[in-house]
């Protein structure tokens, strides 16, 4: 049976279980827009294509599915760049399909051109070191293949986006429809624990030890590590310190947590480890310049180092670890609790101390939490108010980090990738969409916010209940910080007024809640609907305080 390209797309995705698919309609990829009717594909309207990026990387990391987001040629492509990127550092499986004008004007100046000929943006050039697979279709006879290559990208163990640019007139001849009888999914990667190799080292590291420390980043919970990597802590009564991406790897209340190790939390893991650690084991986490308090060396210093990771450019990328695997967390972790069952427990005493000396009076903690209150009141009661099936996309970090305990739960979901402003809202919402019924809070900046404000629209049009914060302190916070740490206080673009959102919210139909005090967090938290609610809530903040941690130079 024949059936046309466009109609064999939209069977594609189908066949990839994707059900959404972002974006924004355009004349160059109408025919496949209209092959949506009936299909089962349900296409979701944007405000911008960014955000329809955006909005398929949230969905892909919330549900570890592949995810798929659409726009027309040239201007369409060009506004999902910043979103493909952040899908492709956090190597999430984003197909992205975008029109082409029709091969036959190639080179002649075609409206929105985008083949590379006669002048035009070579739109396979701008995606090629942000994409994991890209081709520009144009011919109909090697599909079959460039859909199988497109599929092991997407499905492979390395997962990341996908650029399927397919002109106009391709979309509109016919193929057979067996075609897809052709795409075959790379077969399921088998969990590997490298039980010949390294695994019995890092058991004798554990068992020697007086005092290891373990460091859980996201490669626990991609791995569906996280009720093994608390028994292996619990069995050995092992503290456990997490990445910011790792939060909520062993619940934020346990008393075998450290907290977030990281530049920006409380420095309550660092100080542990580095005075206290003999042995610092890494399980899917990496070493970068927020987890590491920028490469501090007094962190590792000392100290025997161990690495687990599923992906072997990890391991020794920053530091030589004295044992390296290569492997499946999970499995790696159990076989780790099946070695050590015989394993006596460490002694908690040095933790006990720790947590002692943590309590004590300390002027510049206690002057920094002084000083943030409201915004660790906030999270305190975020985290009693929704002690489980929480969604919270967090684009500020720098208080959640500190602030925020994360159950096994929660789900959150902080922007780790190239930490671009303008993320939280579109991903929440595309995350949104996959856990429906999970409170759900994006959380940001008003600088961020003004980048992506209008896609509130998207989550009101598609009833997606969303609470949307707006950390209020009139500037880029960040940069107002680093300004006055670093170049004497001499301020310039770091400082704007706002809309009031109050009004903005009321136009959007939302409701809007004005954040000043501690006691309008309990008026927030006892009226507001913050499960099936539109709200707009705005929690306001100094610009002239700002958090004491020094970022690089």
């Amino acid at each position: 049976m024949k059936i046309t390209v466009s109609e064999l797309i939209v069977r594609y995705l189908r066949h990839l279980g994707i059900e959404l698919l972002f974006g924004m309609p355009g004349s160059h990829v109408l025919p496949i827009y209209d092959r949506l009717h009936g299909s089962g594909v349900r296409s979701v309207l944007v405000k911008h294509e960014q955000g329809a990026a955006f909005m398929a990387g949230g969905y892909a990391r919330a549900s570890q599915r592949v995810a798929a987001c659409i726009t027309t040629a040239g201007p369409g492509a060009t506004n999902l760049v910043t979103g493909i990127a952040n899908a492709y550092v956090e190597r999430l499986p984003v197909l992205v399909i975008t029109g082409e004008t029709a091969t036959y004007i190639f080179g002649k100046g075609g409206l929105q051109e985008s083949a590379g000929e006669g002048g035009s943006i070579d739109q396979m050039a701008l995606f090629s070191g942000i994409t994991r697979y890209r081709r520009l279709i144009e011919r109909t006879d090697y599909l079959g293949q460039v859909l199988n290559q497109a599929t092991r990208a997407l499905l492979g163990p390395d997962p990341g986006p996908v650029l399927l640019s397919i002109p106009h007139n391709v979309q509109k001849e016919e193929v057979d429809a067996a075609l897809l009888a052709q795409v075959q999914r790379p077969p399921a990667p088998v969990p590997s624990s490298a039980r010949a190799g390294p695994v019995p080292a890092l058991a004798r590291l554990l068992r020697e030890a007086r005092y290891p420390v373990l460091i859980a980043g996201y490669g626990c919970i991609r791995a569906g590590a996280r009720g093994e990597v608390t028994r292996l802590a619990e069995a050995l009564n092992m503290p456990v310190a997490t990445s910011l991406k790792g939060k909520g790897v062993i619940p934020g209340g346990s008393t075998l947590s450290l907290g977030c190790l990281g530049v920006t939390s409380d420095g309550d893991a660092y100080r542990y480890i580095a005075r206290q650690a003999d042995l610092v084991v890494f399980l899917g986490a990496g070493f970068n310049e927020r987890t590491s308090h920028l490469w501090d060396d007094r962190l590792l210093q000392g100290k025997a180092l161990a690495q687990v990771d599923r992906d072997a450019r990890q391991l020794g990328r920053v530091f030589r670890p004295d044992v390296a695997v290569h492997g499946d967390i999970r499995a790696v972790v159990e076989e780790l609790l099946d070695r050590l069952a015989d394993c006596p427990p460490k002694d908690l005493e040095p933790l006990a101390a720790h947590r002692q000396g943590s309590s004590r009076p300390d002027a510049a903690r206690d002057d920094e939490r002084t000083r943030f209150h409201l915004m660790e009141a906030f999270f305190r009661r975020l985290a009693r108010h929704f002690p489980a099936d929480t969604l919270i996309v967090d684009d500020n970090i720098v208080f959640a980090q500190r602030f925020l305990d994360v159950s096994h739960a929660h789900h959150y979901l902080p922007n780790t990738g190239i930490s671009s402003l303008g993320h939280a809202i579109p991903a929440a919402i595309g995350a949104k969409f996959f856990h429906r019924d999970a409170p759900a809070f994006a959380i940001l900046g008003d600088g961020g916010f003004q980048m992506c404000a209008m896609e509130l629209m998207t989550a009101v049009n598609y009833r997606i209940p969303l609470n949307t914060v707006v950390i209020n302190n009139g500037g880029m916070s960040l940069i107002r910080k680093n300004q006055y740490q670093l170049y004497g206080g001499r301020y310039i673009d770091c400082e704007f007024v706002n809309p009031d959102f109050r009004l903005l919210a009321a136009s959007f139909g939302m409701r809007h809640y004005r954040v000043e005090t501690e006691a309008d967090l309990d008026d927030l938290f006892a009226r507001a609907d913050l499960v099936r609610g539109f709200n707009l809530i705005e929690i306001l903040l100094d610009k002239h305080v700002f958090p004491s941690y020094l970022s690089a130079r």
